[in-house]
């Protein structure tokens, strides 16, 4: 499609503008010069491009002097004098305004304006003063109301914008002074099939002769709130060639769902591997971004809109901030701080297998969360495993490109005062990818000390672990009873009615407890994983070839384990729904987000939601994807996920034997048959280890409930403080708690720092820019020695329909692969037997795997989530592919081969 930037039609004639009573205080854009007094900083910029001939939509400006007759017309300005002289509320404020009747001739100036404008659908954005300026953007502090139709809409619009001069938002930026004046500019709506933003140069790398585009589809709202994934390039601005590009899996985009209304909807399927814009428009795009700098002489950051192959620009701004430190983003090492150089460079980092909790790119927030968690939990979760000498916590991990690394070399070190990994290589391997090579390697921090404090450290494990096999069961049901106390207790609470010391102290109960129900969990974890490591090498050893992949056919009762056990829960939800008509009517028919509240405001679906839905949430409403990520809500938080999976089964008819017997069915003959060979004495060794294994992980998914829900707990102290934050104008909107570091959160409730001073919008930006700078980044490696270049590209090779990764759960299967990026999304189109492909599993997908035909993922290691569940539900799985979602389109026929880890496409 050709890209077209030009031959914008003109607004009609102003006759029927200039008959109107207030015409001198309206003006059609690009038609009367437009200056910052005027018409705020968005309309002036927005005059000077069209006056420059850019490709700008048409529009007219309701000027400032429009916003003070109002204001003294209607009695306001004596009145918001008053209250602002009395320290009012910004509230106050903006509710005086929106209360208030536009009066008569200045309603009739307003629509004379829209009648010459054509009356189509419009944006009505506004324009303060202050904005848009070399020295503060303003971006995002003032209101814009999309998709307005009808007079008035249009003057509520208005009036909505003109209050937003005493946003919140806005008074917290500007810090200090009067709110000035605002202008409004009404702009024909582009409802865009593509937009975003481009940047004339890198503002985030700081790399020199680049321009930045970042693009999605539908509007740019979705990109602005970080709602919907977008497309990267960098162009060459002297050469106008792309020179990077990263094309991400798009599941939703922002658009008009109604006339006036904006809301998330799917993109279209075939749209969702493709890039949004093709070479010819990114041209076209870029040469507009040369030609807004150069008429304004200084670097911009542009909002533009794709619309039926006519490019059209919406807004530009001067960059008001400079590229990060370069520094920062050269960081190739995990450790915090510097280290001697044959620790710098010989230490094993590895993020495999750390309770899937920490896997994947995290916040800023989630971040400087693992960095609590190492600091005050990590030692003493240590200690926990019979280990006596903790070392030094600042060891124990890592952090790089927006990844959670844990210290291996450290570790093993440590772990090397416990008799089953004296040896280091027990443990090192088990946290090993095929990214590094370990057949040479030594550990830079060598073997833990001999002689006296090796007995001692001997004698202190010896004991530990004898206490642990006694008392394990036993505390893992008193873990179990105090997280159903703290659910309950928490849900009964309201902490909006929290005072920030009493919020402050609840906080600290809750970190208590987090500290605990980590510190009690990691035994379970560590000898589920040491049983596991047994079971493997008896297997090789007294089996040879019978022996290969045992492990894993090897029967476990799969009932039993409370992260699968989920799966069969949502099923019975989901019948005791599809015999109510009632409640499937709701279920199927509402808007996922509405589904709660139409339930429970209906008679009969609050009966339901009482004996079905809470039963349920009480027991596994904690459960969220990638857990230690803060910003993520959890089941009970959001149960459109669940909504999802009831609509699935229900749809399909399963039965309970489908979704739990297919591990029960699982075909064991040649297991038992390998054991029966065996000498009475190994064969009772084996299903002794069996045993051990079974009941560590049973323990395991029981007690990590406890962890699970003491992250919830904590979760909702943050989004509190946010909530406060936002009404207070320090945030934009709770979208930006991600961007908070958490111990800025603890100072601030714990009244050492004010809002303003624990959380200032310098800090907040950075982050954000750091963030966004790490998405941009290729995934790391699970492993690796030393240091990692995250600037160096990483790409499939080309051609080839194979790719090889870990056979985690055996047996072969073809199906029809679908690429799933959005689990809540995207769960409602997953069809029974398709092969599941994603970057990376946890908990929260479990329910989805119990329809899956096989799985396949970039990430992951032999005791991953997707590789464990696989194996319980008897699903083949290869994990680690590297590129599976780039190299797999969803429709594609797949075969996946969990005994070889091969992956293969055989039919396009």
């Amino acid at each position: 499609m050709e890209t077209r930037t030009g031959n914008i039609p003109a607004p009609a004639s102003a006759a029927t503008v200039s008959q109107a009573p207030h015409a001198d205080l309206v003006f059609a854009l690009g038609h009367t010069r437009a200056t910052v007094e005027t018409a705020g900083g968005k309309a002036a910029r927005l005059g000077e491009m069209i006056e420059a001939g850019l490709p700008v939509p048409p529009a007219f400006c309701l000027s400032t002097g429009l916003f003070d007759l109002f204001l003294r017309e209607t009695g306001l300005a004596a009145e918001i004098r008053a209250a602002e002289a009395r320290g009012a509320e910004s509230r106050t404020m903006r509710e005086l305004i929106v209360a208030r009747e536009v009066p008569e001739p200045i309603a009739r100036t307003v629509l004379a304006a829209y009648e010459d404008l054509g009356r189509p659908r419009v944006a009505v954005r506004s324009s303060a003063c202050r904005e848009d300026s070399a020295a503060q953007s303003f971006a995002g502090q003032h209101d814009t109301v999309l998709d307005v139709s009808g007079d008035m809409a249009l003057l509520e619009a208005v009036k909505t914008c003109w209050a937003s001069l005493w946003s919140d938002r806005a008074a917290a930026y500007r810090d200090s002074g009067s709110a000035g004046s605002i202008a409004v500019v009404v702009q024909e709506m582009v409802h865009a099939d593509v937009s975003g933003v481009v940047f004339t140069i890198d503002p985030v790398g700081g790399q020199p002769n680049r321009l930045v585009v970042e693009a999605c589809c539908g509007l740019g709202e979705g990109l602005v709130s970080g709602r919907v994934s977008s497309d990267f390039f960098a162009v060459d601005d002297r050469t106008l060639e792309v020179v990077e590009e990263r094309v991400r899996y798009k599941v939703t985009k922002c658009a008009s769902v109604t006339p006036g209304t904006i809301g998330m909807t799917k993109v279209d399927a075939a749209d969702r591997n493709a890039p949004c814009l093709t070479g010819e428009q990114l041209t076209a795009l870029a040469r507009l971004a040369l030609d807004v700098r150069a008429h304004y002489g200084t670097e911009q950051d542009i909002e533009w809109a794709l619309r039926d192959g006519t490019l059209y620009l919406l807004q530009t701004r001067p960059i008001t901030t400079r590229p990060r430190d370069r520094t920062a983003q050269d960081k190739r090492s995990p450790y915090v701080a510097p280290q001697p150089e044959a620790v710098q460079q010989g230490s094993l980092w590895s993020r495999m297998d750390i309770g899937e909790i920490f896997v994947g790119l995290m916040s800023p927030l989630g971040l400087s969360f693992a960095r609590y968690y190492q600091d005050h939990v990590h030692r003493d979760c240590a200690a926990a495993l019979g280990v006596r000498d903790t070392g030094d916590v600042a060891l124990h991990m890592g952090y790089l490109q927006g990844h959670v690394y844990l210290n291996i070399a450290y570790t093993a070190y440590l772990l090397g005062q416990c008799l089953p990994t004296r040896d280091q290589r027990h443990f090192t391997s088990r946290f090993v990818s095929e990214e590094a090579d370990l057949s040479t390697y030594e550990n830079p921090f060598g073997t833990f000390p001999g002689g006296i404090e090796d007995l001692l450290s001997t004698l202190h494990w010896v004991q530990s672990t004898a206490t642990e096999m006694l008392t394990m069961k036993h505390r893992a049901e008193e873990m179990a009873a105090t997280r159903l106390y703290e659910f309950d207790r928490a849900r009964r609470l309201d902490l909006t009615r929290m005072s920030r010391r009493e919020l402050n102290a609840e906080l600290i109960r809750y970190l208590d407890f987090f500290h605990d129900a980590h510190v009690g969990y990691m035994p379970y974890y560590i000898n589920a994983f040491g049983f596991y490591g047994v079971l493997t090498e008896l297997c090789g050893t007294w089996l040879g070839a019978d022996g290969d992949n045992l492990q894993n056919r090897l029967k476990t009762d799969m009932s039993s384990l409370r992260t699968v056990a989920s799966a069969q829960e949502i099923w019975k939800v989901a019948q005791a729904a599809r015999a109510r008509p009632r409640i499937m009517e709701i279920i199927e028919e509402a808007p996922l987000e509405q589904i709660a509240r139409r339930l429970r405001d209906d008679d009969e679906g609050r009966a339901f939601w009482n004996t079905e839905m809470e039963p349920f949430l009480r027991t596994n409403g904690t459960r969220g994807r990638q857990e230690m990520e803060l910003t993520h809500p959890r089941w009970i938080d959001d149960p459109s996920y669940i909504f999802q999976m009831i609509r699935r089964y229900a749809a399909d008819g399963f039965s309970v034997d489908d979704i739990m017997g297919r591990s029960r069915a699982r075909a064991e003959g040649d297991a038992r048959s390998a054991l029966e060979k065996l000498p009475l004495p190994q064969r009772k060794t084996l299903e002794t280890v069996i045993a051990m294994y079974t009941l560590c992980s049973e323990l395991r998914e029981t007690t990590r409930m406890s962890m699970v829900t003491s992250i919830w707990l904590v979760r909702n102290a943050v989004y509190e403080v946010g909530r406060r934050l936002v009404a207070e104008g320090v945030l934009h909107s709770l979208d930006e708690v991600a961007y908070l570091d958490f111990e800025d959160v603890r100072a601030y409730l714990g009244g050492r720092r004010t809002g303003r001073e624990a959380f200032s919008r310098a800090k907040l930006d950075e982050r954000r820019r750091v963030h966004e700078y790490h998405n941009r980044l290729p995934e790391p490696p699970l492993t690796f020695i030393g240091e990692h270049d995250p600037t160096r590209s990483v790409r499939p090779a080309a051609g080839g329909t194979q790719l090889e990764g870990l056979g985690s759960s055996p047996g072969r299967i073809i199906g029809r692969a679908r690429i799933v990026e959005d689990l809540v999304w995207q769960a409602d189109e997953f069809q029974p037997g398709e092969i599941l492909v994603t970057r990376y599993t946890d908990a929260s997908w479990t329910p989805l795997f119990a329809i899956a035909g096989g799985v396949v993922t970039d990430i992951g290691s032999m005791l991953s989530h997707s590789s464990i569940v696989s194996r319980e539900f008897n699903v083949p799985s290869v994990v680690n592919t590297k590129y599976a979602t780039q190299r797999i389109n969803t429709g594609d026929m797949v075969m996946v081969d969990g005994d070889t880890g091969v992956v293969e496409v055989v039919e396009g």
